[in-house]
């Protein structure tokens, strides 16, 4: 349902937000959440351009989220390494059909309606330690 780069980023972020005050390693990120450095790093590049991760390089360095997971929401990581695609024309390209026909039209409300959910939904939530699983990535030590 998300794209590959989506979840990555998602991951990415949750694995941030465990630990705050610290400053996460490319290395360790891409260990944690199972993603490939190589992919990782174009996904970090995402978050530190949308101003949700920052990075510092040298001895120290890292990655950390610029902001609380109690405001980052869901969406606002969707947006910063893709995007819901919302349907605007009937992808059929027919003529009869000048405006949604009825398929599309409902598949573009679920969008919508997945859309409003994940900027309800925070990271923080996501984190919350009364679920039972370890959300989207790895413990880091």
């Amino acid at each position: 349902m998300l794209a590959k780069t989506t979840e990555y980023g998602l991951r990415a972020v949750v694995c941030l937000a465990r630990t705050p005050n610290q400053r996460q390693s490319a290395d360790q990120l891409a260990k944690a959440t199972q993603v490939p450095r190589r992919y990782l790093h174009k996904v970090l590049q995402d978050l530190v351009k949308a101003g949700l991760v920052c990075s510092q390089s040298g001895p120290g360095g890292g990655y950390a989220l610029t902001m609380s997971a109690e405001v980052v929401s869901i969406l606002d990581v969707v947006n910063a390494v893709g995007s819901i695609e919302r349907i605007r024309m009937c992808p059929l390209g027919l003529e009869s059909h000048s405006d949604l026909c009825p398929l599309h039209r409902e598949l573009d409300k679920a969008f919508a309606m997945m859309e409003a959910s994940f900027q309800r939904l925070t990271v923080a939530q996501v984190l919350d330690p009364s679920e039972t699983t370890s959300p989207l990535c790895d413990t880091v030590a």
